[in-house]
């Protein structure tokens, strides 16, 4: 289906897509099979390139491009030792658009706008938005606090207004959106669109293990935790024993697991001891954390892997917005992006009624 009207938002002409609708680039779920899909039902699916090496991003890309001739994106770590790399990869691949979890730096931005990569970094609070729009990046994702992953305390219907008022570039709304009606909420906030993780993770689409989906979709909103004990920051996952588990746990066993995972994803991922040293660094710096905090973050890899890839609940964490209480079925992307925009059309019928 295609947007029009009131549907059809600026972020359609900015990145070449048929409705205003964007899948987050979530890691070990954002492959090229769930993005294809999502490419082909006329939104914007974004590959999640932390969890992959340089060669697996590259093959990813390509798989895409195979499967779909529409408009994708890639997410990248802006603090990623080999970033620059990455960066050319895109703009040699003609990558649509990149977006980013921490903020890109202005060399970056630049690299990627003079080669026609629209650049979308997501942000969580004022400030920020305030700062990449100033550096010249192309849109921005809002995720409220109700979101999966890192997510921060206020809630997206506070945000995102605050947001909208400060910048002159599309904002695209992120945390807590499911359907149609949160849809034409966010464009009535004077949002260009949504962004979502957790509804397109549980879709046939998505890789995640069935079981791990079925467990999913018999949560409640009520199911969701926001613990710094996964990476040191506010990490919100679904509550499991394993959570409850790692939320009790000593600090001294915390950071045990964490350099065990960090010797683990360094032998998966190549990545040098001295990247991974600069990476920290900057994590650092950009979040102001504190050491121990830096040194927990090596956990999230791992134990997103052990949950998302392997269906471990005994030894892995799920990343979850709290719209996972929510949902309760597993359609096709193509189904899923066909039923919000069809009621996100009713929405705005009843609405017209009312005026």
């Amino acid at each position: 289906m295609t947007g029009s009207g009131a549907l059809r938002t600026p972020i359609c002409d900015l990145f070449g897509i048929d409705v205003p609708i964007v899948q987050t680039g979530m890691g070990w779920v954002a492959g090229p099979r769930l993005v294809s899909a999502t490419a082909a039902a006329g939104a914007l699916g974004i590959l999640a390139s932390a969890t992959m090496t340089y060669d697996e991003l590259a093959d990813a890309i390509r798989e895409v491009k195979s499967r779909t001739d529409q408009p994708f994106g890639v997410n990248l770590r802006a603090d990623a030792e080999d970033a620059a790399e990455r960066v050319e990869l895109l703009v040699r691949e003609n990558v649509q658009v990149a977006s980013f979890a921490l903020a890109p730096n202005e060399r970056q931005i630049k690299t990627l706008k003079d080669a026609g990569v629209r650049v979308v970094p997501s942000i969580g609070a004022r400030r920020h938005a305030e700062k990449v729009a100033a550096w010249g990046v192309d849109a921005v994702i809002v995720q409220g606090g109700e979101g999966g992953g890192h997510t921060g305390a206020v809630a997206t219907t506070l945000l995102l207004p605050q947001v909208v008022d400060a910048v002159d570039i599309p904002v695209i709304a992120a945390g807590g959106f499911f359907d149609g009606r949160g849809l034409v909420a966010a464009l009535a906030y004077g949002a260009a669109g949504v962004a979502m993780g957790t509804r397109f993770l549980l879709t046939r689409d998505s890789t995640v293990p069935e079981s791990v989906k079925e467990y999913y979709v018999g949560r409640t909103v009520a199911d969701t935790v926001v613990t710094a004990r996964i990476d040191g920051v506010p990490h919100r996952v679904l509550r499991t024993e394993f959570v409850d588990e790692l939320e009790q746990a000593s600090s001294v066993r915390a950071v045990t697991r964490a350099v065990r995972n960090a010797f683990a994803f360094k032998k998966m991922s190549g990545v040098s001891w001295r990247g991974m040293l600069r990476e920290g660094v900057a994590m650092k710096r950009e979040g102001d954390l504190k050491w121990t905090q830096v040194i927990l973050a090596a956990n999230t890899p791992m134990l997103l892997r052990a949950g998302l890839v392997e269906g471990r609940l005994d030894a892995g964490v799920l990343s979850s917005g709290q719209a996972a209480g929510v949902i309760d079925d597993l359609p096709t992307v193509a189904e899923l992006v066909a039923r919000i925009m069809s009621e996100a059309e009713q929405t705005l019928k009843q609405l017209g009624e009312l005026a």
